[in-house]
């Protein structure tokens, strides 16, 4: 069997042995780490560990409170069922990081990516690579992803001004499966961060981190079964 599938098919059978037989797994999520210099590392102190944070209080996960970092080629991209990706510049994917990232995102792995303001010309074309036979669709608010334990009828919210645009989902849907969720124009990362980092609200706040709550619930907690009706 070809070693990148059988690592697939690896991810693939660790989370379902591991949410079938445990009611609150323990699991890792990671940031991840790309070349091309883009600012990977934009949200790195505090948005991830904040939102953890707020799913262990809010949901009853049992998630690691240390975010791990994994680059997008090294095989320990198969150890995490959750990536995160931000930053404002260019983003390069090689050969190897391409394929690497596909057969993660095929064997059940899931990539969240959120545009922290400038990232949106150079990951579409590297997302392109990766899939080349599937294009980023805007998600309906009827998607399950913005119905789990909070509600949010009107979509993704508005965390930051920019352009006076409106927030958007997008997602990748390969072989009817979630497997790339992209907030575009949200600034959802940023929303996770400490109030020192961008002064934001405590309204706005909470907004981004139940967002990113339901991320994780549909991801990790079977969400696409448990989302309100």
């Amino acid at each position: 069997m070809n070693v990148k599938l059988k690592k697939g098919l690896i991810v693939s059978m660790l989370l379902i042995a591991c949410f079938a037989f445990s009611p609150a797994p323990t699991y890792q999520i990671a940031l991840l780490k790309y070349s091309g210099g883009g600012d990977w590392y934009a949200n790195l102190e505090t948005s991830l560990p904040n939102l953890i944070k707020f799913c262990n209080e809010n949901l009853k996960t049992n998630i690691k409170t240390e975010q791990a970092i994994v680059e997008v080629g090294s095989p320990d991209i198969f150890n995490y069922p959750f990536l995160h990706m931000t930053g404002h510049g260019n983003v390069v994917f090689n050969s190897q990081e391409t394929d690497n990232l596909r057969n993660y995102l095929i064997g059940g792995g899931f990539l969240h990516i959120s545009d922290n303001y400038g990232i949106d010309k150079f990951i579409r074309p590297q997302m392109k690579k990766v899939f080349p036979e599937i294009e980023f669709i805007e998600l309906p608010f009827s998607h399950p992803i913005y119905h789990q334990k909070y509600d949010f009828a009107n979509g993704l919210p508005k965390i930051h001004e920019h352009d006076g645009t409106n927030a958007q989902g997008f997602g990748l849907i390969y072989q009817g499966r979630l497997v790339c969720f992209y907030d575009y124009e949200c600034d959802l990362g940023d929303g996770w961060e400490s109030f020192e980092v961008h002064k934001d609200s405590p309204e706005t706040h909470q907004k981004a981190l139940r967002m990113g709550a339901n991320i994780i619930q549909y991801v990790l907690m079977g969400g696409e079964n448990t989302a309100k009706k």
